[in-house]
């Protein structure tokens, strides 16, 4: 930077020079300067020059290397962003489709519980029928057959009675021996 700040001292000496000096007659354009010291100066220049201008290529490098890597970073960043976005989007997609297909499931499943559970009562609705016939039916068979011998009871002693009667005293003996 040094040299960048000697270039401009000697080319404002220069500029300084060309401005002071004495215009030439009916030439309005053209000055007299001292050719030795403006032929030094340029010298000067150029022997400066060389460094700042690698210096200067040098920075300009510098800066097109860190635009470069600031927009391949950017670039980097907008995908990563972007890609972020469409896992995002396919993530809520999801999970709304995940949520419909619940949502149906269970509206599914409700259907078929409440089908199940009128299908189980009228089935056990039936079975319960059928018992209570069954029942019934045992119900009155075990009456009659009360019925029957009840009917017998009161019967049995009097045709016990009868048909000792009807034995023979014989055979009384031998029955009980």
């Amino acid at each position: 930077m040094d040299n960048s700040n000697d270039i401009l001292e000697l080319l404002d000496i220069l500029y300084g020079m060309v401005n002071e000096a004495w215009g030439v007659p009916l030439g309005n354009d053209k000055c007299i300067i001292e050719r030795e010291k403006a032929i030094d100066i340029i010298n000067d220049i150029k022997a400066a020059l060389p460094s700042s201008i690698s210096e200067s290529k040098r920075l300009v490098a510098a800066r097109d290397e860190f635009i470069g890597n600031a927009k391949r970073e950017a670039e980097a960043l907008r995908k990563n962003a972007e890609e972020q976005a469409r896992t995002l989007v396919d993530q809520q997609e999801i999970v709304r489709t995940a949520r419909e297909k619940s949502t149906r499931m269970v509206n599914d499943a409700e259907l078929k519980t409440a089908e199940l559970k009128r299908v189980a009562s009228q089935y056990v609705d039936e079975i319960m029928r059928q018992a209570e016939e069954s029942l019934n039916t045992a119900l009155s068979t075990v009456r009659q057959t009360q019925n029957a011998f009840k009917l017998n009871l009161t019967e049995a002693p009097a045709q016990e009675a009868q048909e000792e009667a009807d034995v023979p005293p014989e055979e009384e003996e031998e029955g009980w021996i």
